[in-house]
């Protein structure tokens, strides 16, 4: 029997989430997998993956916070797995996490061991006015920096096999925390329909960002991109992974 779960964190909609999916070597995520984890791959391939999208009505333990509801976030994140119990727990590990807010970075960095930093940021979402283009934008280093595309047709569900469904349908986040030790959290929402999309744009200093491991990856065109519409989301506090647990 599965035991109760944590109690909700942080709740939010999260919406139209571009996603530019790169394959990647995987010598280059190892290092950074956390402890208890081991990488997860789709049709033997890994990605990490740049998303951005935006925070509405965003609670921290029920808690309406002033002025920081509603917020962009870009990300690069990549996929990892961990076996419990004879349950497969799929989840996302966040190379690094842009906010617009110094205090969100602060307590998710401070409560989560996550690698948050606090940078100007804005968007241009079409799709709120029923076009078809959508672009996250932040300053690095006094650079404007984007990743942006456009969508095509309507959204769709995935199917359960496919490279979206996995993009997508990663429900736990895993961290690794000072000490090497890992902190694993549940984020719960339904499953999301998602848009195809073209034309994808990323322009951002990747070596100062994420370090120049990633630059010969997230220089070419991503393998796939595309816009998940989003939902409710519920964000449940972390624990730490048994001392004793292993990759595998």
């Amino acid at each position: 029997m599965r035991p109760p779960a944590a109690a909700p964190f942080l709740t939010a909609r999260w919406i139209h989430l571009a996603m530019l999916n790169y394959e990647i070597d995987p010598s280059i995520l190892e290092p950074l997998v956390p402890r208890g984890t081991e990488l997860d791959a789709w049709s033997g391939r890994c990605f990490a993956s740049m998303v951005g999208f935006r925070f509405l009505g965003t609670r921290l333990r029920g808690v309406t916070v002033p002025f920081h509801r509603d917020f962009e976030e870009v990300n690069l994140r990549f996929y990892v797995r961990r076996c419990v119990a004879g349950e497969t727990r799929r989840g996302v590990v966040f190379v690094k996490e842009i906010v617009p807010r110094r205090a969100i970075a602060w307590v998710a960095n401070l409560l989560y061991g996550e690698k948050y930093v606090a940078l100007p940021m804005g968007h241009d979402d079409a799709l709120d006015r029923g076009g078809r283009g959508l672009t996250y934008a932040w300053t690095f280093r006094g650079r404007r920096c984007r990743l942006g595309l456009a969508v095509e047709g309507d959204p769709y569900p995935p199917a359960e096999d496919s490279e979206e469904a996995f993009v997508t349908e990663h429900y736990w986040g895993y961290t690794r925390r000072r000490d090497g030790s890992t902190l694993e959290y549940r984020v719960e929402h339904p499953r999301w329909s998602v848009w195809k999309a073209v034309d994808p744009v990323l322009a951002c200093d990747v070596p100062g960002l994420y370090g120049p491991r990633f630059e010969p990856f997230l220089s070419r065109e991503p393998a796939s991109c595309f816009v998940a519409t989003g939902s409710e989301v519920v964000v449940r506090r972390g624990t730490a992974i048994p001392t004793g647990s292993n990759r595998g």
